[in-house]
């Protein structure tokens, strides 16, 4: 049987062989005799993406559906799809704190590296405090373009990969609170809203860092579940949000996230919120981030629980 291998191996590389040391047909020893025929590439499959980007670099869904981290968008696309393609995922989040349960779930789609589109269902159950047994839910629907830049490729410029964004949030009402059925009566101007964003992403390969940094204007109570604007602050507020992530491997990174909020809400007494994360993609199909996230104070001056809520924050995502 090992002979019978070893001549098979030996006829199919001959072949091979010979064809390695025949010369091409552009070599002065075999001129050409006739006009070049040139072979057209196969057509690319549009119905399926390339998925040519590297690994991490499509970015996560973050908790409003953007691409980016966990609770930060970033400048990056999101999907696996290069600028000649496209890529999307969909996303199950959710976030337990002391007091409160916040699920996140959505799809994303990536068209040609440039622009992203995103829609996410926010639902917040109160689980303790005087409120227990509240459900407040939204719809978030982003949108976001690159401008500049290339937070991967664009290693011998200083410029980061732009990107600038909106995220239209419609507010769901509120459930199980009696009378109470939407946020304008906790004191919100509007139960509706837009964020608009400016996001600058960068990738140092040498040294493995990602490096965001964001810019928001927004007037959302708690990321839109407690309306827009209140009786402290009636036209929003340009918040910082920031990500320094380290790539431990190609498919692990570790970091922290830091989002201002605006603290409009004079019943709520809103917080900044903040993660440490571990983000892993065990495949180009499948990314899981993991994190200790703390949101703040939540509506503290209603219900009398006045310390951050803090606790665990889990998103899986899929796609392509």
């Amino acid at each position: 049987m090992k002979v019978r291998t070893a001549a098979l191996l030996g006829l199919l590389t001959l072949p091979l062989a010979a064809l390695a040391q025949t010369p091409p047909a552009s070599s002065p020893s075999a001129p050409a005799s006739g006009p070049v025929e040139m072979i057209p590439n196969p057509p690319r499959n549009l119905l399926r993406p390339d998925l040519g980007k590297l690994p991490l670099t499509g970015g996560f869904s973050d908790v409003d559906g953007a691409g980016g981290g966990g609770l930060v968008p970033w400048a990056l696309i999101t999907g696996h799809g290069t600028e000649d393609s496209y890529g999307f995922n969909g996303h199950i989040t959710d976030v337990q704190l002391r007091e409160f349960d916040l699920r996140a779930y959505g799809v994303g789609i990536g068209i040609a590296d440039r622009v992203e589109l995103s829609a996410t269902r926010h639902e917040l159950d109160v689980t303790g405090t005087a409120l227990r047994g509240v459900e407040v839910s939204q719809d978030v629907f982003g949108v976001k373009v690159r401008l500049a830049g290339d937070a991967v490729y664009g290693q011998s410029s200083w410029l980061p990969q732009i990107a600038l964004g909106a995220q239209f949030k419609r507010h769901g009402g509120i459930d199980n609170a009696g009378p109470l059925v939407n946020p304008t009566q906790l004191g919100a101007l509007d139960d509706d809203g837009v964020d608009l964003y400016l996001a600058g992403t960068k990738v140092f390969l040498a040294q493995s860092l990602l490096v965001n940094v964001t810019l928001r204007h927004t007037k959302a109570n708690q990321l839109g579940l407690l309306g827009f604007g209140g009786d402290e602050n009636a036209s929003g507020k340009l918040n910082v949000e920031a990500t320094v992530g380290y790539l431990v491997t190609r498919k692990l990174a570790i970091g922290g996230e830091y989002r201002g909020k605006p603290d409009s809400l004079g019943a709520d007494a809103e917080g900044d919120a903040w993660d440490l994360f571990v983000a892993w993609a065990p495949s180009r199909h499948v990314s899981v981030v993991a994190a200790y996230v703390n949101l703040g104070n939540i509506l503290g001056p209603a219900t009398g629980v006045n310390h951050d809520q803090t606790g665990s924050y889990l998103s899986v995502q899929f796609g392509y």
